[in-house]
């Protein structure tokens, strides 16, 4: 089943006695998990008695079993939350003691009444051949809970901004787009985080977004090209020092900025070749947004200009990696002549 068909049967609280989630996306998993919570557990479940979470990397898996067949002390249903199945795994982590898979398998053929098990394998593959696994997903609910596709990130985000009764400017939606990829836990933080500052019914801009959203290393490469147009030292002094801030190594901020000037240069020569913004993407492999930015840099720059700053970062690449000067040194060394 998918996730939102869990989801969905959760919500109108058809229960079952065994949950498998599987996947990297914890938003996800961390949502399922909520709703069962709330459908099994009185109150806001993470202080009930009735709810036990163990650590099946710490934990053998037959005390799993042991609980659940334990009748509740305080009456009602029991949720117990597995976390970290290894044993699913095709290659299960070494551990200091043994996992009883057959109590296991035992109980998955007559689960009691008065537990539900939820066992959260945050892993990308689990092992299908595996009889355990075969065995959870026939007498349990199984769901995937792998990260969305690329193309599905906009309306992920048209969604929760919705949710959350906020409005996001379609460029801003670009720029959350080019930041955050697929993660869509993350995607709800920042989401949330724009909530609070423009407040119900507010609508979030580019400008706003660009000032609160927590940058990725390639949007301040961004940053630092836009600064390096506008022949602007200061900004792009101060964009080195807040990154510096974030401990990023002026050798790795070379590397992002030859990436966005490279980017930029095969924009500029596909344009001439008549290609479109779509092929210029499969062609290049980056994502949209990136593409759209290079195309609005590129009209800024000749292909003989691009060339030389290539020369010049490949330069300062070299100083930097044999020792010849002191890398901060040499990267404000390197904005300095990207400027003039």
């Amino acid at each position: 089943m998918t996730h939102m068909d869990v989801l969905q049967q959760v919500k109108k609280k058809q229960i079952a006695p065994v949950y498998l989630l599987y996947g990297t996306e914890s938003y996800f998993i961390q949502k399922i998990t909520k709703y069962i919570k709330k459908a099994v557990l009185p109150g806001d479940g993470d202080t009930s008695e009735n709810l036990s979470v163990y650590d099946l990397e710490e934990t053998p898996v037959q005390e799993v079993v042991t609980d659940a067949e334990t009748y509740p002390l305080f009456g009602g249903k029991k949720l117990i939350i597995a976390n970290n199945p290894s044993f699913l795994k095709t290659k299960p982590d070494k551990l200091p003691f043994d996992h009883d898979l057959d109590s296991l398998i035992r109980y998955l053929g007559q689960p009691v009444d008065d537990a539900i098990i939820l066992f959260i394998a945050p892993y990308e593959k689990i092992d299908e051949r595996k009889k355990v696994t075969k065995l959870l997903k026939q007498k349990g609910i199984a769901a995937e809970c792998n990260p969305i596709r690329e193309y599905e990130l906009r309306s992920w985000i048209t969604n929760l901004a919705g949710s959350m009764k906020i409005t996001v400017e379609d460029n801003a939606c670009e720029l959350l787009e080019s930041e955050l990829t697929a993660d869509l836990h993350l995607l709800r933080n920042e989401l949330y985080k724009l909530r609070l500052y423009v407040g119900e019914n507010g609508t979030v801009t580019k400008e706003i977004a660009e000032k609160l959203v927590s940058h990725s290393g390639n949007s301040s490469s961004l940053r630092l090209v836009d600064a390096v147009i506008d022949r602007d030292l200061h900004k792009a002094i101060s964009i080195y020092k807040d990154l510096e801030k974030m401990k990023e190594e002026p050798i790795g901020l070379v590397a992002l900025l030859a990436f966005q000037f490279r980017t930029i240069l095969r924009v500029k020569l596909l344009n001439k070749k008549g290609y479109s913004q779509s092929q210029m993407q499969k062609q290049i492999g980056v994502h949209p947004y990136v593409i759209k930015m290079a195309l609005q840099r590129e009209r800024k720059f000749s292909s003989e200009r691009l060339q030389e700053i290539m020369d010049k970062l490949a330069e300062t690449d070299h100083t930097i990696k044999r020792g010849g000067m002191e890398k901060g040194l040499a990267f404000e060394l390197l904005l300095h002549e990207l400027v003039q």
